[in-house]
């Protein structure tokens, strides 16, 4: 799914980060609160025990699953603790706590989570009353990005100006950076009063074989992209639309073994993990580090470390609830699984407006889509070529050409997914749904759970 930067490079020790404690979740915040609640159980302190607030922003899941490893680190040390989501506590339950670790992510150009979209409008514009709160915050964000752990910072200056006092210095992760997260970790160990485990458990990789990969866009003037496919060596794997793989990676050049991240382009009933991958080059013209291996170095035929990892933020609704489906490029990948995961009964339609460059090279999975559209699958598909002549437009020019039938969508209940390329492709469409629906009313839908988005 992602592009492949060389910057990608000196997140090596990622891999290390990350544990397998989220179990597979619904989309509606709801059904989330009611997984978590049977996680917490084994983690819940004793009758009238004081337990220390861990409250997480997250965009993919990655805050969510640092705090549950807080959490469980903490637990280890006899040191109780509850797990919540920050966008939904207010100012006076926050105050309430006295005592509070907050781990939140930055997504795109400083922005918070789509999650506290309403948090950040209702109660951060200006100061609260936070007197008597203590908190600890771990800031997660990439450095390439201008605004570095934007949100995190305007977080911890909001709570600073609102009276709390913070236990430490605002922990800063630039791309899951193994030592900034060790540091969060002493600085749990000081906040305890006592030692905790000096690090946390290495994902748990599976086995997977490359059974198929195909060169999807031959002669087109972008950048080529594959259609891959894995099959499980020697386990069963359980997946949703919309969940995330990471590929562990082989050491190179003598560096560590890194990971990548793609969106999971299949369902388990079709036996195999596929995904989309542009190839990406590095300024001299080599390929970049990842999509080189997957696409070209690795042989058919030989096993990878991989995991599917959950990423609720990115589930769908319930099958009679419209969908709307909106990307680009190697996007295509996030949004299949979801108009596959409706291909067998009836459902309250799917709508797909998709951008590429050229119809001649870049309309990836064309006979799938005109099958889907034939069988019903698809409801409605809008395609957009920004290279063709006579077309030129881009996926959200889609959006400004049939906004009244968006609207009527909306109306109907429908859920926007959006998957693709943050620059460019998801500003763009942000505007164009502000255009055609209102930005108050994109920031409720945002806030409902009704508009998300797996951007990178």
């Amino acid at each position: 799914m992602t592009a492949d930067p060389l910057r990608w490079l000196w997140a090596a020790a990622a891999v290390a980060l990350w544990l397998a404690l989220v179990g597979a979740v619904a989309w509606s915040r709801a059904r989330a609160r009611r997984a978590a609640a049977g996680r917490a159980s084994a983690l819940a302190p004793a009758e009238g025990a004081d337990a220390l607030l861990i409250a997480f922003a997250s965009q993919t899941g990655q805050a969510e699953e640092l705090a549950w490893m807080t959490a469980s680190t903490l637990s280890g040390a006899g040191v109780p603790s509850r797990v919540v989501l920050l966008g939904d506590l207010g100012p006076d339950a926050l105050r309430a706590e006295g005592r509070v670790l907050i781990i939140a992510s930055t997504t795109g150009e400083g922005d918070g989570p789509d999650a506290m979209s309403w948090f950040a409008r209702q109660h951060m514009a200006g100061p609260a009353d936070l007197a008597g709160l203590s908190y600890g915050l771990l800031a997660l964000g990439d450095r390439t990005y201008a605004d570095f752990c934007g949100f995190g910072r305007a977080l911890d200056l909001w709570l600073q100006r609102s009276g709390a006092i913070p236990l430490f210095d605002r922990v800063e992760v630039d791309n899951g950076d193994a030592g900034a997260i060790r540091h969060w970790q002493h600085q749990l160990g000081a906040v305890i009063g006592r030692p905790v485990e000096a690090d946390w458990t290495p994902p748990a990789y599976d086995r997977w074989r490359l059974v198929a990969r195909t060169h999807l866009n031959p002669g087109s003037p972008g950048g080529e992209a594959w259609r891959l496919a894995f099959e499980p060596v020697d386990h069963a794997a359980h997946w949703v639309a919309g969940d995330i793989a990471e590929i562990g990676l082989p050491a190179v050049d003598g560096v560590a073994p890194a990971s990548r991240e793609y969106s999971v382009a299949s369902l388990p009933s079709d036996g195999r993990v596929e995904f989309i991958v542009r190839r990406s080059l590095r300024p001299d013209g080599s390929p970049g580090l990842a999509s080189g291996w997957l696409t070209g170095d690795l042989p058919v035929g030989d096993p990878i470390d991989m995991r599917i990892r959950t990423n609720s933020g990115f589930h769908g609704p319930a099958a009679e609830v419209p969908l709307v489906l909106i990307g680009n490029g190697t996007g295509l990948a996030g949004l299949r699984a979801h108009w596959r995961a409706r291909a067998t009964g009836a459902h309250g339609g799917v709508w797909l407006l998709f951008g590429e460059r050229t119809s001649a090279h870049d309309a990836f999975l064309d006979t799938e889509l005109h099958s889907a559209l034939a069988s019903g699958v698809l409801t409605r598909l809008d395609r957009a070529f920004s290279r063709d002549p006579g077309d030129g437009r881009y996926v959200q020019d889609l959006i400004t050409l049939n906004t009244d039938e968006l609207a009527a969508w909306i109306d109907r209940g429908a859920v926007i997914l959006v998957c693709g390329s943050l620059d460019g492709m998801s500003t763009g469409v942000h505007a164009a749904l502000e255009t055609a629906l209102g930005p108050d009313r994109l920031l409720a839908l945002a806030e409902a759970g009704r508009y998300r988005r797996d951007v990178y």
